[in-house]
């Protein structure tokens, strides 16, 4: 009896912790976050612009990306665990409102009305079959990397592959001052691939069919 009740007392417990957490976290608002991107417009709001500091690369494509994701890489940025010095400066400017205001306004951002399903992704080689198993990417990527299996985790599919590149070596290099990114699970994967592979790997998914796009901010077009 006293075992019933002790598990019962800590399911009780279990459920207000998680109700009360789940009632800390903002609610994004669209229009919000519409008035808090100038600071990224300049980076993510132009087609093709490439960073040039610590490595360079295209800038990530944020539009149609899931919020929940951009608000873990946005707060991954603030805590330090991702060590951009550029993206952590930002980060760290921005209340737990502004982040969930902003990741709700890309994940909308030039989003169609009209459902449209998107193509197929063409199958890999043999070798890339073979590389993405021993990653295990559509374990949390999804199918055809658009549809992640937590919705904290990224679209990845179509993105810039030079960009994808850099992200899975900087995992490789977690406690690096500028590049390092600390994700247990992440840093194991990429762990087990030469830089090499994780250029083809990256080359693979940045050529398929893809949510994700750079929409130019009116000031920009």
């Amino acid at each position: 009896m006293k075992k019933i009740l002790w598990s019962v007392s800590l399911a009780m417990v279990t459920s207000v912790t998680w109700f009360s957490a789940a009632a800390q976290t903002p609610v994004g608002d669209i229009k919000a976050g519409e008035k808090k991107v100038a600071m990224c417009i300049g980076c993510h709001g132009i087609a093709g612009y490439q960073a040039s500091f610590p490595e360079i690369h295209k800038v990530p494509m944020i539009s149609g990306q899931g919020a929940k994701y951009i608000m873990a890489a946005l707060t991954a940025y603030q805590k330090g665990e991702r060590r951009h010095p550029t993206m952590r400066g930002i980060a760290e400017g921005l209340s737990e409102q502004d982040i969930a205001d902003v990741a709700i306004y890309y994940e909308a951002h030039g989003r169609s009305e009209a459902k449209t399903e998107l193509p197929k992704a063409a199958e890999g080689s043999a070798k890339m079959t073979a590389l993405l198993a021993k990653g295990g990417c559509v374990a949390c990527h999804g199918d055809d990397f658009n549809k992640p299996l937590d919705p904290s985790y990224p679209k990845i599919a179509g993105q810039h592959g030079d960009y994808l590149f850099v992200a899975l070596k900087s995992y490789k290099a977690e406690k690096a001052a500028l590049v390092g990114r600390s994700n247990g699970v992440m840093a194991g994967i990429a762990g087990q691939f030469s830089n090499a592979e994780l250029k083809e790997l990256a080359s693979y998914v940045a050529s398929l069919p893809s949510e994700l796009k750079t929409v130019p901010q009116a000031k920009f077009r």
